[in-house]
């Protein structure tokens, strides 16, 4: 027995031990798991990506997997960016005019009061914590429509106001910045700071500011994309085309395309779709190289 256990072959005794060790069983199960959420994530991209190629009947003609027989890919930019005067332009900068002063107020805002309720005291402080955790477990379409009415009492509605106002409150973000600043801004750095002279403003855009840096991305990119992909709160706010997100007015297009006067431009919806995505994916990559230099930030000492 031992004689033929030694002149088994490392290739063979490795099989052996792989077939006793179950952890090599669920890393393979875990694989696979893995593998069909890739799929299931990329697939829906690839079809957006191929689709956005094909002319009106080759999208009704041919596999929705593979291309079709022209390649009319900036064609149908050109006709997405022109059709109607324009009007897909016009959605996309008053999306860019959403997330730049709605989503980059709501980080300022929950930065700001976030790094306040975690290094000042004050009387009070546990009933904010829990208005803020209680914000926090009510979605936002159940306000929507009490939004919608109070704003409708001011004449806000039907204004860019109806969509920046609400996105510049983020109950997550400030809750994420508190519990972050908690661990990550240090008491003691912050009192020598003050006993060498610094005021509390000074003390936070110069010191605490850098430390904050990784959750301040996180909260960047959660209210970026939250404002860019926003549809319910412009649908109700909104009946102007021209104050519009992209959302909005691509579901406008793709009623449109699909409805019983269906019109021929359902390539431009899917070709609107692929630029609508764009720069999504260019932020998060963006951000992704600060977040990780920023999390990397420290770790190694002198």
């Amino acid at each position: 027995m031992a004689v033929t256990a030694l002149a088994r072959s490392p290739r063979a005794q490795l099989r052996a031990a792989r077939k006793r060790d179950p952890r090599q069983r669920r890393s393979v199960v875990l694989t696979i798991v893995m593998a069909l959420f890739v799929l299931y994530s990329v697939v829906p991209l690839l079809w957006l990506i191929i689709n956005a190629t094909k002319s009106q009947p080759d999208l009704y003609s041919t596999f929705g997997l593979w291309f079709g027989k022209d390649f009319t890919l900036f064609q149908n930019i050109v006709d997405t960016l022109t059709y109607r005067d324009g009007i897909f332009v016009k959605w996309f900068g008053n999306t860019l005019l959403y997330v730049v002063v709605g989503a980059g107020g709501a980080t300022l805002l929950a930065t700001v009061a976030g790094y306040g309720l975690a290094k000042f005291t004050f009387p009070g402080k546990r009933a904010v914590f829990a208005v803020i955790l209680g914000a926090i477990a009510v979605p936002g379409t159940a306000l929507a429509v009490p939004t919608f009415l109070m704003f409708s009492q001011v004449g806000l509605t039907n204004t860019p106001w109806a969509i920046i106002l609400p996105s510049l409150i983020s109950p997550f973000g400030l809750y994420l910045i508190w519990t972050y600043t908690i661990d990550a801004v240090p008491t003691e750095l912050l009192e020598a700071a003050r006993m060498d002279g610094s005021g509390e403003f000074r003390t936070f855009f110069t010191i605490s500011l850098r430390l904050l840096a990784p959750g301040v991305v996180t909260v960047l990119l959660f209210a970026i994309v939250a404002t860019w992909n926003n549809y319910f709160l412009p649908l109700i706010m909104l009946s102007d085309p021209t104050w519009y997100p992209l959302t909005v007015g691509l579901s406008q297009w793709s009623a449109q395309a699909t409805g019983v006067a269906a019109q021929p431009i359902y390539n431009l919806v899917i070709t609107g779709s692929l630029i609508t995505i764009i720069p999504i994916v260019a932020v998060f990559l963006l951000l992704q190289r600060y977040w990780q230099s920023g999390l990397a930030a420290g770790s190694v000492k002198q």
